[in-house]
């Protein structure tokens, strides 16, 4: 198949891909860096965590150097355990999966029931219209995979799809029902899907309240909020020309709806499109991406990228910064004596102000100074008093040495008049024994020791100076 020049960039902005060429094996390698790996070109990420590993499912672009389309056939599988260093685990599924098929592996996503893996894909199956959606299902998140239907899941003669029906994306809620949510063209489309997870259960809608909805879908939940991020490519705050986009989001208290738009959380990237996914791992949030900027990368040769995604206290999604080192190791549930184990914890407190951002605390950087906002910043004004911050882990952790670096910007926020670490022993929150002085000095980590303690909590307890309030840049806590 190939397209008239009138089409290729309706191709670029929808993610089309020719088979044209063969797929090369290709050994697995580790990179630790934006992009993660650069051995192949990759796109349209789909992250997924099974146990300690976050795996990324990603379409792989062939097109050569100067070649004016997609070329891409196959999909690929990336696998890490501390989010930061990478395995390419190379094709576990292609076009050839879907024996109906004959072209265009675009962007997938795999949904874990039951045991197994459902791989939804965008493919071109030959038959009327353009792209349907396909589902692959394994036995383990590298497969093998095998075609679960038989036929598309959803395609053009699908009531009430999509003017393009591209990019799907799958939740499963609390309750065990699965939402398919998909489209391009501006043509957002939902349905509920049955337990066997290859099935439509009830018609197709039209979610509501999606401003500027172009494409690329990407449905969660956190703290009982829905979120549904997708691209958009409107020069009302998103970019300034049409033929790139930025990743938009919007948030409902329901699975279908209606969604209320929230704002921009990732701005535009190096290549026209721009295709994401979000995931919690080890406690922390992430958002993975494709960009340009890959050795010989360009718009028809993307490269997955990897950063920090951090929420403010109301829910919303703070922009992303897109970083060319990608995030800091995040260890699993056995780190090593003297390991950071803040970045694995869900962090909390009495009081965060508005405009701060609790993910401060733990989102791995390393201030200049006190006074230093180049990243973000956990502050408490205009609270005074004592107040506090504290890490939770889903399992008990040793712990034996914290760290804080204070906040401290000459105004409404000083370094605190003293500080003290607690720990939860079952029932109550408790001092830690045997702790050493806790520092309150500016531009420096201040470590305190303690003996160590198995808890799944640790508190910091902050009293301010008189008419102050007070702040924190970064709080490590050290496994014993």
């Amino acid at each position: 198949m190939s397209l008239p020049a009138s089409s290729r960039r309706t191709a670029l902005r929808a993610g089309a891909a020719l088979a044209l060429v063969a797929s090369a094996a290709v050994a697995p390698v580790a990179s630790a860096a934006n992009p993660i790996i650069t051995n192949v070109h990759t796109a349209d990420p789909a992250p997924l965590v099974v146990g300690n590993t976050l795996y990324i499912y990603a379409g792989r672009d062939e097109a050569p150097v100067g070649t004016d389309n997609f070329v891409m056939r196959e999909w690929r599988v990336l696998s890490s355990t501390d989010a930061a260093t990478w395995t390419d685990h190379g094709a576990r599924a292609n076009v050839g999966t879907f024996p109906w098929a004959g072209a265009d592996a675009w962007a997938s996503e795999v949904e874990p029931r039951s045991g197994k893996y459902y791989w939804y894909t965008s493919v071109n199956g030959n038959g009327a219209g353009w792209m349907d959606i396909g589902v692959a299902v394994g036995d383990s998140p590298l497969g093998p995979f095998r075609d679960a239907k038989g036929g598309p899941l959803i395609s053009d003669s699908t009531p009430n799809s999509s003017g393009l029906n591209i990019d799907p994306t799958v939740f499963t809620d609390d309750d065990g029902q699965a939402y398919l949510y998909w489209g391009g063209y501006w043509g957002a489309r939902a349905a509920k899907l049955k337990p066997n997870m290859i099935e439509l259960d009830g018609p197709v809608v039209a979610p509501q309240g999606l401003a500027n909805f172009w494409e690329a879908p990407w449905m969660f939940k956190r703290d009982g909020l829905y979120y549904l991020m997708y691209a958009a490519n409107d020069t009302n705050g998103c970019v300034t020309d049409s033929d790139y986009a930025c990743q938009r989001y919007a948030t409902a208290t329901s699975p279908l709806g209606p969604w209320t738009h929230r704002g921009v959380v990732l701005d535009r990237v190096s290549s026209t499109t721009n295709h994401a996914g979000v995931v919690q791992f080890n406690g922390q949030w992430y958002i993975v991406y494709h960009n340009a900027n890959a050795p010989g990368g360009g718009n028809f040769r993307r490269s997955v990228a990897v950063d920090l995604l951090h929420f403010n206290a109301d829910g919303t999604m703070r922009k992303v910064t897109q970083t060319t080192t990608g995030p800091p190791p995040n260890p699993g549930t056995d780190p090593g004596p003297g390991t950071n184990l803040a970045p694995s914890a869900t962090a909390s407190t009495s009081y965060v102000s508005p405009w701060e951002s609790l993910a401060a605390l733990n989102d791995g950087g390393t201030p200049a100074s006190s006074a230093d906002r180049s990243n973000l910043v956990y502050g408490s004004w205009p609270e005074r008093g004592t107040q506090w911050v504290e890490y939770q882990w889903p399992t008990a952790k040793s712990i034996n040495r914290m760290a804080a670096y204070w906040f401290d910007d000459d105004q409404g926020i000083d370094l605190p008049a003293s500080c003290k670490a607690q720990y939860w022993n079952g029932s109550a929150y408790v001092d830690v024994p045997g702790q050493s002085p806790c520092g309150v000095a500016g531009n420096t980590f201040n470590t305190t020791t303690f003996t160590a303690v198995s808890t799944t909590r640790l508190r910091l307890s902050i009293t301010s100076k008189p008419d102050f309030s007070t702040g924190v840049l970064e709080w490590q806590a050290f496994q014993a």
